[in-house]
């Protein structure tokens, strides 16, 4: 499986998800957040930042459901869902991640006809990666 290219700015986002918190950078002037993570603010210009932490809640704004041919590591899971996330408390701010039937399940837990816009959804990490991941709040 992939794991996260992490960079000096996006770094604190990968541990924390790994921990199994999902924080937003948001500028340490005038607090407005954003995502990706970047070194200056595009309001204010500073280059001053906080990791606010948020519920991991949301709702299902897109998705896609991609089939083979893939990267060798998920083609034998093919066909998943990536789901774009519209955070609760940031409805600016989208995540995307896989939707999966519980924490580490397959890439293909979820059948078809229980995805679908506006679906209630929130992050679990992927116990091997630590990358973000979605699961439905009603099963």
């Amino acid at each position: 499986m992939l794991s996260p290219v992490t960079d000096t700015d996006g770094a604190p986002f990968w541990e924390y998800t790994a921990r199994g918190e999902l924080r937003v950078q948001a500028c340490g002037e005038c607090g407005e957040p954003r995502f990706p993570p970047r070194p200056c603010c595009p309001h204010c210009r500073s280059f001053t930042c906080e990791w606010r932490p948020t519920a991991g809640r949301g709702r299902i704004w897109s998705y896609v459901r991609p089939h083979p041919p893939l990267l060798p590591d998920y083609a034998a899971q093919a066909p998943y869902h990536v789901i774009l996330v519209e955070l609760d408390e940031l409805p600016r701010i989208r995540l995307v991640g896989n939707l999966v039937g519980a924490p580490g399940a397959a890439l293909n837990s979820v059948t078809e006809s229980r995805v679908r816009i506006g679906a209630r959804v929130r992050m679990v990490p992927d116990p091997g990666t630590g990358l973000p991941q979605w699961i439905l709040e009603r099963p």
